[in-house]
């Protein structure tokens, strides 16, 4: 499948819908801890079991995008679009197939494995496009495009639970409800494979002169040879991991925390925050990566990091005492996540240049992968433990937290160390390469 070239005249506006038809559609993976409780219930698993099919769509996400961001970079997005709709969608028929007829290694195998391929290819294959089509505004770009992917959850969570009370949230209810989701997804995600485009050439901005790409130019295979790339994967594992955290297991974690209040929250309510986490998530997505074309991508970074310590903390130490601190303190935390995803594209390009970013992002993305292990793993088998201790309500997260600030430490020390690429990494320019040449071919 080529590349579908965009005819003279076409808009760059249009190529923005594209990608959020399948971001929005992907995103759907951050409303998963509304299949939580009815599946420990139906199939009688623990909360770090019910944790593994979004663990393993993570770690397929960031491991399909790493091996698959050549070939998404080759055949284009339209090729990778597609690959995607397949995967993801088909991933929820399985899925339906595994709770139709209890056997949650289906589930597994569905939503993580095959599902999470498809939101691996599904996740690049607007960006380095968007990067190409808005030279001028590289954050703003991607960050529209990522927010769909932090938002997807503002429509997959309220709708899932609204499904889960219709169907049932027995074996057979959440059968159906995945199956629901699998075709409705289809449809959608078809729009974006339909609609994209890739420039003829480099598209100028408004009021500007038509350039060609400037400042340092690397592929993907030196990029990961370069201690830069190392920090920023470290940035993102420590920011993601903290996100991450909340995020999988936000209903559960809500309705703990409140329990012995006077107002305990409501499963509704609960689905509720994890919506209004989703619009966080899609708010910080454009409203930072926007902001850091402003400031730059390393200050950018220290906000995300530093703050982020900070709300973690008020969180472990006043959370339970007010819902609104709880809930404020976890938007302003997962609008730094989601922002962390939209900026990094546009840190790579700074860093690395246009050339291969997209085959960069993806490798980078294996720092997603780790992270999603290890945040539901940190917060999911911390909190059953002490479950098994007899602990219960906040005290079954004060760990946990206190592990997620460490982290944070770590990535913001790693930001510290980011630098611009050695020259020695750099593809030589046209008159570089012929001077190299000339001296090669010289007598000794």
């Amino acid at each position: 499948m080529s590349p579908p070239v965009a005819p003279p005249g076409w808009s760059r506006w249009l190529v923005p819908p594209a990608a959020l038809s399948v971001h929005l559609s992907i995103g759907q993976a951050y409303a998963w801890s509304v299949f939580k409780p009815p599946l420990e219930s139906a199939l009688g698993l623990s909360g770090t079991q019910s944790a593994l099919p979004f663990q393993l769509g993570i770690v397929m996400l960031g491991l399909s995008a790493a091996f698959g961001g050549t070939l998404v970079e080759r055949n284009g997005p339209r090729w990778a679009m597609t690959v995607a709709l397949v995967c993801f969608s088909s991933g929820f028929l399985l899925s339906a197939l595994g709770a139709a007829t209890e056997r949650y290694w289906l589930i597994v195998l569905g939503y993580g494995f095959v599902g999470g391929i498809g939101l691996g290819i599904g996740y690049i294959s607007p960006v380095s496009t968007l990067i190409k089509w808005f030279p001028d505004r590289p954050g703003m770009a991607t960050g529209i495009a990522i927010m769909g992917f932090g938002g997807g959850a503002l429509i997959a969570s309220p709708w899932s639970a609204r499904m889960l009370e219709s169907f049932g949230s027995d074996s057979e209810g959440i059968a159906t409800a995945f199956l629901v989701h699998g075709l409705t997804y289809a449809v959608f995600m078809l729009l974006g494979v339909l609609l994209v485009r890739v420039p003829g050439s480099v598209p100028q901005a408004r009021g500007t002169a038509r350039q060609a790409p400037a400042g340092p130019q690397v592929t993907a295979n030196q990029a990961v040879r370069t201690p830069q790339f190392w920090c920023l994967w470290v940035v993102l594992c420590m920011n993601v991991t903290a996100g991450i955290g909340i995020l999988e297991k936000a209903a559960p974690m809500i309705t703990d925390f409140f329990a012995d209040s006077p107002t305990p929250v409501s499963a509704t309510a609960a689905a509720g925050f994890v919506a209004l986490l989703s619009a966080a998530n899609m708010a910080g997505r454009i409203g930072w990566s926007s902001t850091s074309d402003l400031i730059g991508r390393k200050n950018i970074y220290r906000v995300y990091l530093g703050v982020g310590m900070l709300m973690y903390a008020l969180i472990a130490l006043l959370g339970d005492s007010s819902k609104p601190l709880f809930v404020l303190c976890a938007l302003v935390i997962l609008s730094f996540y989601g922002g962390g995803f939209a900026t990094v594209p546009a840190y790579l390009k700074d860093l690395f240049g246009t050339h291969q970013v997209g085959a960069i992002h993806g490798r980078l993305l294996t720092a997603w992968s780790t992270a999603g292990v290890l945040g539901p793993l940190i917060v999911n088998w911390i909190a059953d433990r002490q479950e098994e201790a007899g602990r219960h309500g906040p005290s079954l997260y004060g760990l946990s937290f206190a592990i997620m600030i460490g982290l944070l430490a770590v990535g913001f020390v790693a930001n510290e160390l980011v630098r611009p690429v050695h020259p020695r990494h750099h593809v030589p320019q046209p008159k570089e390469a012929d001077h190299v040449q000339r001296q090669q071919s010289e007598p000794a």
